[in-house]
């Protein structure tokens, strides 16, 4: 039992959040970082005044609780943080209060918590109530996620409590959490919901490095005390756990950062704690300190290539030169030991079974060989940014190789899906979300795969549940299909994207009562159980999990078709994709300035709309060209397409500014 001592504390709002952001309304962040519970759900026991710690409820009473008595609180969002409390009566010899926390509705208990760490379930939070005052967790026992929060009185005298509330912990790099440069709107609020929740459960996953680690803490008496990173804020992969740095997470949670918040020095830190490990062999970690150790170093041929492509996103994001080239070497080193795997087949024989936690990796897997070809174009980016020749010829016929193999050895006519592997092609042979989305995703099929592929994911859909994925058994994962989302939008089919956000995202992992209708769920079973395959344990499952929010991102760079193309926008491509959405809208920030997009659907599977981009900056607009009535003006006057391409209008070369689409 964890005995916390009366501290002497002085509560104050941190500040006061006063925002022009476009549709606040949305956000979920709370304004301050004092946050206080907003409804009693539950009382057991002898409890006076059990309302009077709720939010607008001013009791010079407090709550009064008697012998062997609880009450349970609920934030209406998931939240993350520190407890602090006033005592302003005791009677009894030997009394304490415990406070539990749970992100689900499904592990409410006064006596126990939902779990963070190996146990089945966690301990209550015990403070040793000595005297009247005021009362704080360390930070260490913080809990980085919980909706619900019970209160148990366990003695036989009495005691009375006040002033509740919880320092908000997640984000601590933002001054003002509601302080979001991008933006999104359209005609579907289940869209709206999901494109915001994905922002907060990235800012839920967003810590102090010096409190990390959820992995073989105790389950009784639990703390997070392990730094994981330099600086002020890191990306983690959940709020709850594992509180550590997973590259495969962050190349999906960072660009629904940018799209959003653009905080991206929690990124930036993370990747500096990958490559810090780096192996003398050229190998990069499974994931960051303390899981990689110098003397346990874990491996995975996937995630070691995620840090890469985590390199490349945060580049193409802030336009940083200075830090690519301080990693460009190592960046080659890696590359290099992955180009060493490559077999007489053309493709890199993965030899280590570590992924995201499906199975079946390894050998001349198509996920890892998808994965690596993608690295490679964006690599060729990279080096082209930091003027480095040397590498273009070896990664290209790599790439030519591997594109090659993939579409020769793995390809199923019968499924219209890719093989996991070449060692098992039979019938009952898996054919991965993961992979078949990632092909897609990486341009190594042509147009006429890619939609098949499409139509034949969708056609394996569970609703009202959502994509599975049978990598991973009866398995829906919300980091798998956030690509699925992004394969449906490259392939001409974003009106399977929505459909799939709607109804997974947000009818399920949004509204199901059992979620934190705030936050996403790190994975669940085809049958809608909360139990993700790879555990034991569903008390154990993160229901903040940055990997969840693929859509934010997808939404933005497909849904309206705002993309950065190179560092921080200098080029840009504006290609949207409204499927059957009546409007969108979005925008956010770079360095160079203002990126924003605001579309209707028009006849004839067109569209009209605006766009605007910076100053000094050019790029491509590509729109459906259903309408020959269709005209684009800008500062210039008219603009005429340079192509047509597979039906679309294709106007190049445009320089930074304001564009008006209009039906004449």
């Amino acid at each position: 039992m964890i005995l916390l001592t009366s501290v002497s504390y002085a509560v104050a709002a941190l500040f006061t959040s006063v925002s022009a952001t476009k549709y606040s309304e949305y956000i979920l962040a709370p304004n301050y970082r004092s946050v206080t519970p907003a409804v009693l759900t539950a009382v057991r026991g002898p409890v006076e005044n059990p309302d009077a710690l709720l939010t607008g409820v001013h009791s010079s009473h407090g709550v009064i609780f008697g012998a062997n008595s609880s009450i349970t609180l609920d934030f209406g969002i998931n939240i993350g943080g520190t407890v602090d409390f006033s005592v302003r009566a005791v009677s009894g010899a030997d009394e304490y209060v415990g406070f539990t926390f749970t992100e689900s509705s499904m592990w409410i208990s006064p006596y126990q918590c939902d779990s963070a760490s190996q146990a089945l379930y966690d301990s209550p939070l015990w403070f040793k109530v000595l005297s009247k005052g005021q009362y704080a967790a360390e930070k260490k026992r913080q809990r980085g996620g919980f909706r619900y929060l019970s209160i148990w009185h366990n003695g036989t005298g009495s005691v009375t409590l006040g002033d509740l509330h919880v320092n908000f912990t997640a984000s601590p790099e933002m001054e003002d959490l509601r302080d979001y440069p991008g933006y999104f709107n359209s005609d579907s609020e289940k869209l709206n919901r999901v494109w915001y929740a994905g922002a907060y459960t990235n800012q839920l996953c967003s810590m102090d490095p010096a409190y990390g680690n959820a992995l073989g803490i105790p389950g009784t008496n639990w703390y997070y005390n392990a730094t994981i990173s330099k600086g002020t804020s890191v990306l983690i992969d959940g709020a709850k756990r594992d509180r550590l740095v997973w590259p495969g997470d962050i190349a999906i949670s960072s660009p629904s950062i940018f799209v959003s918040t653009n905080s991206l020095d929690g990124i930036r830190n993370g990747i500096d704690s990958l490559f810090v490990l780096q192996d003398a062999d050229g190998r990069l970690p499974w994931a960051g300190s303390p899981f990689t150790t110098p003397g346990r170093f874990s491996f995975s041929f996937t995630y070691h290539l995620y840090t890469l492509l985590d390199l490349y996103y945060y580049y193409l994001y802030t336009g940083d030169l200075a830090y690519l080239q301080s990693y460009w070497g190592q960046h080659k080193f890696a590359l290099a030991w992955s180009l060493a795997t490559i077999d007489s087949s053309g493709l890199a024989n993965v030899t280590s079974a570590n992924d995201w936690l499906r199975s079946g990796m390894g050998g001349h897997n198509v996920e890892a060989n998808a994965i690596f070809y993608h690295t490679l174009e964006v690599s060729l980016k990279l080096a082209r940014a930091v003027g480095d020749s040397s590498v273009v010829g070896t990664w290209t016929t790599a790439m030519a190789g591997i594109k090659k193999a993939i579409n020769e050895r793995l390809w199923d006519p019968a499924q219209n899906l890719f093989f996991d592997n070449d060692v098992n092609k039979t019938a009952s042979a898996v054919h991965p979300q993961d992979g078949n989305s990632w092909v897609v995703i990486a341009g190594v099929v042509d147009a006429e795969r890619a939609d098949a592929i499409s139509t034949a994911l969708a056609a394996r859909w569970v609703r009202p549940y959502g994509a599975p994925a049978p990598e991973a058994g009866a398995t829906i994962s919300p980091f798998a299909s956030g690509f699925e989302v992004q394969a449906h939008y490259l392939s001409g089919n974003p009106e399977r994207a929505v459909d799939l956000i709607e109804f997974m995202w947000a009818d399920f992992m949004l509204d199901d009562p059992r979620m934190t209708n705030s936050s996403f769920i790190e994975g669940y079973s085809t049958n809608g159980d909360l139990h993700y395959a790879p555990y034991n344990n569903d008390a154990r499952v993160s229901h903040a999990h940055g990997w969840a929010t693929g859509p934010t991102s997808a939404l933005t760079f497909f849904g309206a078709g705002l993309q950065v193309t190179s560092a921080a926008g200098k080029t840009w491509l504006v290609q949207p994709k409204l499927g059957r959405l009546g409007r969108v809208t979005a925008g956010f920030e770079t360095s160079l300035g203002e990126f924003s997009a605001s579309w209707n659907s028009a006849p004839t599977n067109s569209i009209t709309g605006e766009f605007k981009t910076p100053s000094g900056t050019s790029g491509t607009l590509i729109l459906p060209g259903g309408n020959p009535h269709l005209v684009v003006s800008g500062r210039q006057g008219r603009v005429s397409p340079s192509s047509t391409v597979d039906g679309d209008l294709v106007f190049t070369d445009l320089a930074g500014g304001s564009y008006k689409v209009r039906s004449s």
